[in-house]
Formats: C-alpha cells, structure tokens, sequence
C-alpha cells in the first residue's frame, strides 16, 4: 500500500479491536483481522481454543504470529501525519531524519529525546523501561557532570549544587548531599511558599491600586466640589464688584444730571430776559428815529421803567465735585468682600478642624523652667528652675516644649488657648532640630511658627520674619499642617480668620506641634498655653 493511499484512510482503520489504539506491532490472523502482537498474544494465553476477537473464527491449533510489514509501515506513516511538528521554543526529536517532530519524553540514560514514534521502543523493550524518563528538556547533555560523564542525580547542600554519585566520594566527601528528588521536593515545597508569598504581595498591590483609585476618585469629587464652591463664590464677586460699578457710576451721572439741569434753567432764564431786552431795543431804536418832538417826549416817559431782570453777577454753575465718590464705593465693596472673605474662613476653618488630633506635651523635652499640668494640656513658666537631667531630647536654654505626638504624613489640626498673655510662640518642629543654647526658629532651622511679643506684635517666624497686621488679638489659634502639601496654616478660632500660611515647605522627618509660654514677664504673662479640645464650627 502507497503512502498516497495510505492518505485516504482513518484513523479507525488502525486500531485494535483489543486495546482500541493504533496498531503496535500488527499481526494478522489466518483469517485475515489484524492485531497487535501483545494484545492477541494476551488474548490467547486466557482463551483457549484460540478465536477470532473480531469473527470468532475457530483455530483448533495456535497460529504462527508474523509483523505485518506493510500494516507497520502504514501505521507509522499514519502516526508521523498525526504527531507535531516541532516548533521553535520546543523540544524536536533528535532521532526523527528531515522534519522534526515535536518530543514527548527525554531519556536522561540515552540523554536524547523521542517524538511518539520513536519513544515506542522504550516503552515496549524490557532492556529500554528501565531507562529514566521525564518531561522534554533540551541540552540533555547539561545533566552529566562536566568531571565525571555521570548523571547528575544528587545535590551537594553545602556548595548548593548538583553532583554525581563519583562527587560524592572525591570532591564532595564530607558534604551534606541528598538525592535530587529530597532537594527538589524541598524546593518545591519553598517555591510553592514563594509562590503563595507572590500572590499575596500581588493582592497587596491590587488592593493598593484599588485603595488609589478610590483616593484619586474622591479626590476628583472633593476638586469638584470645590470649583463648584469657588466659581459660586467668584460668582458672587463678581457680581458685586458688578452692582459696585454700576452704583459708582449712577451717582456720578445724577451728578452730572443735576448740574445740567441747573445749567438748562439759568439759560432759559437768560434766552428770555434776552428776548425781552431785544423787543426793548427794537422800540428804542424806532421812538429814536422819530421826527415828532410831542410823540418822541410823551413816549420816552413809558420807556423810562426798565424791564424786569434779575443781577446775574453772582450766578454761576459749579462743576460737582467727584472726590472720595470712589473712595466711598470700593470701601462699600471691601465691606461686601470681608463679609464673603468671612464666610469662606469659616467654611475653610470647619473642614480643618477635622482633622483634628488629642495632643499632649512631653516632660521629657520641657525646658526646666516650665510647669506642665499633670494631664499634659498646659504650660506655663515658673519662678524655679527644676533640676532634671539634661537628655538629648529636652530644650536646655529657651523655655520650648513639644507633644508626645508626632506626624509623618496626612493631615493634622489643633487649638491652643493664648487667652491673657503678653508673649507666646507657636507651631511645629522637626525632629531634628537643636534644642540646646540659643535658638534660631524658622524654617531653615526646622521651626514653622508664629509668636506674639509685647501684647500686640505679632509675626511669622520666617526668613526674614513677617510683621502681621491682625484686625483683633486672637484668644485661641488654630494650628493645621498638610504634610504632603508643605503647608502649615495658623488661624484666628474666635474670628473664623486665617492669621498666616507657610506654603511650598519641604518635609522629610518627622513633625512635632511646638510651644512656648515664653517667660512671665514681671507677672504680666503667667498665663499658660492650655491645648483646648476642638469645638467644631457650625
């Protein structure tokens, strides 16, 4: 039978009636049905008289088995059309001559790899099962040792790599070495932990981006939010500065009307003793050219009375006067302005104060001069200083103090009472700074604060300091501070006012909130710094 021909059948053509599988060796029977040799070999050492499977033909004598040459060769054409051919990144067969199939099994005794076809042998030779078979693998030949030609089939723990069994009595004598498969199992067993270890850091990072997606979301809604708010409120402005506008410029046209129409009178007053002098003038002119001395005298006695007319010496028409009208209309629109700039810190200062966290001072950084409550919420400066050993962590010269807490990141927000003092300073810290000797506080030394000195001097303790102008002194300040945004921004409770902001800061350490009572000042500031809970705005 032709290769051609041999196209033209199926598969089922090629299967044993015994083990439904293509033929393995195919044998025919005298009564023509083909088998594989071992399964009717099989069959007829449990069956006797020896018959047919398929016709159960009667063979009172054992037939002869013979190969059927020609089945086989159709039969393995037909499983060489059915197999893969190899494709790149997979293990060819290094028997198969011209196309190579793709491998099934590698031999690590043989260190060659078999397609279906010639992988048969060791699956049916006695001499070949004994051979070691595993998944295809290539460079068979990097499993021998490099040393000893011998497969590599133990693991040396001490140098952490693989040795054969002539290692194991030269090189590797006194080591720890296990076989392959107790390493691999152990291996296995790590890597199933790694795996686990993976997917979870892997969740981790799902959850993460999820947790970022929700910020950037509500971040969205809060930026929203406020451009809906702001263009309200510049909205609001606008018209304002609109109505302003249109007022100013209304009164300085009623002006202008008043004038003209007092202008508009004097002339219609003119134009008509005008009118009169004229119709005078004309009479005058005829009674002079007359030539009758009777008419001439008898008329001049009625032209004596003059017409009625007023002494327009002293009228005059002054331009009104325009000074402070604007003055007057842009400090009406300060006035509206102050009243929406109100309204807007107190709705700045109600979403601050949720961020609001429970301090308590440190004893451990108090100067010796200071007295803290034995709740930890106030501070004042006493008339002894108390001997307290000098650790790193306790301001020696300048009367500071900080809070237990400290910040890293987020937001963070709270109130300190300065009702009754002359001098205060306060703010946040970082970690860093010195706290020995004379101090220098701004933000180049690591102080963000503000102080108040002789009652009505405020500043901000920046480089160089800023004098603030604040319209009333302040009886409790709010402190807030956005670590990632560099911001930290001082606040007026009472007046819902913003007192001062440092903007654009840099954070790298740790934050701690700051104070300091400053000293009493001849009894004048005995007062203490008391860290108030915050009583959120409504």
């Amino acid at each position: 039978m032709s290769a051609a021909a041999s196209c033209l059948l199926t598969e089922d053509q090629f299967l044993c009636s015994i083990c439904l599988d293509v033929f393995t060796d195919p044998v025919a029977i005298p009564c023509g049905h083909n088998f594989c040799k071992t399964c009717i070999t099989k069959h007829w050492d449990k069956n006797v008289p020896y018959q047919c499977p398929n016709c159960n033909k009667v063979f009172y004598t054992r037939p002869e088995l013979q190969v059927n040459t020609v089945i086989s060769e159709v039969v393995a054409q037909f499983r060489h059309s059915e197999q893969q051919v190899s494709e790149p990144g997979e293990v060819p067969c290094d028997v198969c001559t011209g196309t190579k199939l793709k491998a099934l099994k590698s031999c690590l005794v043989c260190l060659e790899s078999y397609c279906e076809t010639h992988l048969e042998p060791h699956l049916t030779r006695s001499g070949l099962k004994r051979h070691q078979l595993i998944d295809p693998v290539e460079n068979l030949e990097g499993r021998m040792c490099p040393k000893h030609d011998k497969l590599l089939e133990l693991f040396c723990r001490t140098d952490q790599t693989c040795v054969c069994m002539l290692c194991t009595v030269l090189d590797h004598k006194t080591h720890d070495v296990v076989p392959l498969e107790e390493e691999y199992e152990g291996k296995k067993a790590e890597l199933g932990k790694t795996e686990a270890e993976i997917q979870q850091m892997i969740q981790k990072r799902r959850l993460k981006i999820e947790e970022i997606k929700h910020s950037v979301e509500l971040s969205k809604e809060d930026a929203d939010r406020e451009t809906a708010d702001g263009v309200q409120v510049f909205t609001a402005l606008k018209e304002s500065v609109e109505r302003s506008q249109a007022k100013f410029i209304d009164t300085i046209k009623e002006k202008q009307r008043k004038t003209e129409k007092q202008a508009e009178g004097f002339i219609k007053e003119l134009e008509q003793e005008i009118s009169e002098l004229k119709k005078r003038s004309t009479e005058v002119e005829q009674l002079s050219q007359s030539e009758d001395h009777l008419h001439l005298l008898q008329s001049c006695t009625s032209l004596n009375a003059a017409p009625p007319t007023k002494d327009w010496t002293e009228v005059s028409v002054r331009p009104p006067s325009y000074e402070g009208t604007v003055v007057r209309a842009v400090n009406q629109l300060e006035e509206t302005l102050s009243k929406q700039m109100k309204k807007l810190f107190e709705a700045e200062l109600k979403r601050v104060q949720q961020s609001a966290v429970d301090l308590t001072l440190d004893p451990d950084t108090a100067q010796p001069d200071l007295i803290l409550s034995s709740d930890g919420k106030q501070v004042n400066c006493g008339n002894v200083k108390k001997n307290l050993p000098d650790n790193p962590e306790r301001f020696d010269y300048c009367v500071n103090v900080l809070a237990k807490q400290s910040f890293s990141s987020g937001r963070f927000y709270y109130e300190v009472q300065v009702k009754g003092k002359t001098k205060w300073d306060l703010g946040v810290a970082r970690e860093s700074i010195n706290r020995k000797g004379k101090i220098t506080a701004n933000p180049q030394d690591g102080y963000w604060m503000i102080c108040l000195r002789n009652e009505k001097k405020y500043k901000a303790c920046a480089g160089p300091p800023v004098r603030l102008s604040l319209k009333s002194r302040p009886e409790k300040v709010g402190v807030f501070v956005d670590y990632e945004e560099g911001l930290v921004s001082f606040y007026d409770v009472d007046a819902a006012a913003l007192i001062y902001s440092f903007t654009g800061c840099c954070f790298t350490e740790k934050l701690y909130p700051y104070f300091s009572p400053c000293l009493k000042d001849a009894g004048k500031n005995s007062a203490p710094l008391i860290i108030s809970p915050v009583n959120h705005t409504e």
